[in-house]
């Protein structure tokens, strides 16, 4: 129950709420959790938001843009100017709080190869929770010595 409820919170951090999926996994680390499977879980969460994100850019519907993804059509025309013509390897930083969801609806209005982008967003996503678990165990051993 506690990996679907960090999948949840991984997955809605990518796409329609501001949420941290990271105070969901530094609980499930600090819980005592696989760190595995709490990074497995996290990454497929917000891979999968991110390409609902894609998608959603793909279909080029821009309200549906600012309606469900609450990301302004003025922020999407600035990051758009500055992704054209640099292929899929943008998406990889889709895991920067703020810019990602942009970053990835953009890709998909462009229409950038989905292979590509999904390749480039997974690893973005992975390499920001394995630091991040990474981070959260050392403070804990720490703490605890």
């Amino acid at each position: 129950m506690e990996y679907a409820a960090l999948f949840l919170a991984a997955f809605l951090a990518a796409t329609v709420l501001p949420f941290s999926s990271e105070v969901v996994l530094t609980g499930m680390l600090i819980a005592g959790y696989n760190p595995f499977w709490c990074i497995a879980t996290a990454t497929t969460g917000n891979w999968l938001g991110s390409l609902t994100c894609y998608w959603i850019g793909r279909l080029g519907k821009w309200d549906w843009v600012e309606k469900y993804l609450k990301i302004p059509a003025s922020k999407i025309e600035k990051v758009s100017n500055r992704i054209k013509g640099k292929g899929g390897w943008i998406a990889f930083f889709s895991w920067i709080p703020g810019i990602g969801d942009p970053i990835v609806v953009v890709i998909g209005f462009l229409k950038v190869r989905f292979l590509t982008t999904a390749i480039w967003i997974l690893a973005g996503k992975i390499i920001r929770y394995i630091v991040w678990s990474y981070i959260t165990l050392n403070t804990i051993n720490i703490i605890q010595t």
